[in-house]
């Protein structure tokens, strides 16, 4: 199952299946502050990637401490298909009033922002902050989709983003809000 969308020249795309299988320049993790590994797509990328990430993980912390939410970082991937890590922290969801919304699309945005500084030319993302940190899919889903169109409408090296969810429920709601952003285009 897949389904895009041109915005600016470049393609915008939801698919189902394993993100840490996607061949793309970068694909992005869904980290915690620590950069650590933990659960869901972060222990996955960490367990398919190898020792090197974690590496590389401890020398950024060590260098220059947490990484806040809403921010960004670029790793090697090791030993998946592809070429860097693109490590953000989502919001752990509160109920939505605490910031959650813009630190949310500040994630997106800053691994986005991040991937064209390093001239990749595509991005694989997870739904992130919606499995353990609770986000709602279908309002996560809105707002990865909307700040990764706002992002391609200026013209950049980024001409593929690609959000790889895992379950049926995510890929239904990711494709809803494409639906959403095709019908207002």
């Amino acid at each position: 199952m897949s389904d895009s969308i041109t915005i600016g020249g470049a393609t915008l795309r939801v698919t189902q299946g394993d993100l840490t299988r996607e061949a793309t320049d970068a694909i992005v993790n869904a980290a915690n502050s620590g950069l650590m590994g933990g659960g869901g797509v972060d222990g996955a990328i960490h367990r398919a990637g190898g020792p090197a990430i974690l590496e590389e993980c401890a020398g950024i912390v060590a260098e220059r401490g947490r990484l806040p939410t809403g921010q960004a970082v670029i790793t090697t991937a090791g030993k998946m298909p592809s070429g860097h890590v693109i490590h953000t922290v989502g919001p752990v969801w509160r109920g939505g009033g605490h910031g959650e919304p813009e630190l949310l699309a500040s994630a997106y945005r800053e691994s986005l922002k991040l991937a064209a500084r390093e001239r990749l030319t595509s991005v694989a993302f997870p739904a992130v902050s919606a499995g353990i940190y609770g986000y709602p899919m279908k309002e996560a889903a809105a707002i990865a989709i909307g700040t990764a169109a706002d992002f391609l409408r200026t013209p950049s090296s980024v001409k593929d983003v690609v959000f790889v969810l895992y379950n049926d429920q995510a890929y239904r709601a990711f494709q809803k809000a494409l639906d959403a952003l095709r019908e207002g285009n």
